[in-house]
């Protein structure tokens, strides 16, 4: 099992994923955080999945939601729950849209590159963050792989360490504004926000 497993599994598995996936929106408290800190409402969402709840909460919030997401199962949901954004079928590693955003996302997914990958994606990261940019992600919460399971299938995660992150996040240029590891208030997540420094 290895990360590059990760979108042919979430694309037999979307609608079942879709259908399990808690929407009780216990992220509120990290998202409000983030568009406080964001300069504007547009935001990117790598990983995106169904849209479901996270995508859609923003979208109430007033943001203009660009979900990118490498399955075409998720992709479609994507489509379906949020037909007034912006939905694109891709990777998310050597994303280049050629423009910027005002928060990026990457919560749940992010996690599932490999370390090499994960390190690669900064430089993404900032490639479309607009000044001042709201930067959220979600790691493990110590440097290591993991196999988790969705629907029997098997799940790569993988996670460097804080230290790395944080060096890795001020050479891309962005400020850590809040790191949790297993934040109780947010089902054991560990959050990232960083904000866009350039």
């Amino acid at each position: 099992m290895n990360a590059q497993e990760i979108l042919p599994i979430y694309d037999r598995v979307a609608e079942a994923f879709d259908k399990l996936r808690d929407k009780s929106l216990f992220e509120r408290a990290w998202l409000d955080r983030a568009l406080a800190h964001a300069p504007g409402r547009r935001v990117l969402d790598l990983g995106c999945g169904t849209g479901r709840p996270m995508a859609a909460y923003l979208h109430d919030r007033r943001a203009q939601i660009t979900g990118v997401d490498g399955a075409a199962g998720m992709i479609a949901l994507f489509q379906r729950h949020m037909p007034h954004a912006e939905a694109i079928h891709a990777d998310m590693r050597g994303l280049d849209l050629g423009r910027t955003f005002d928060f990026i996302l990457a919560w749940d997914s992010f996690f599932h590159l490999s370390p090499d990958d994960q390190r690669a994606m900064f430089a993404t990261f900032a490639a479309h963050a607009a000044p001042g940019a709201a930067l959220m992600f979600t790691t493990g919460s110590a440097e290591g792989e993991a196999i988790g399971d969705i629907e029997g299938e098997p799940l790569y995660h993988a996670s460097l360490s804080a230290e790395e992150y944080r060096s890795l996040l001020d050479d891309a240029g962005f400020s850590v504004l809040a790191h949790v590891a297993e934040d109780p208030t947010c089902g054991g997540h560990t959050v990232w926000l960083a904000r866009y420094r350039r």
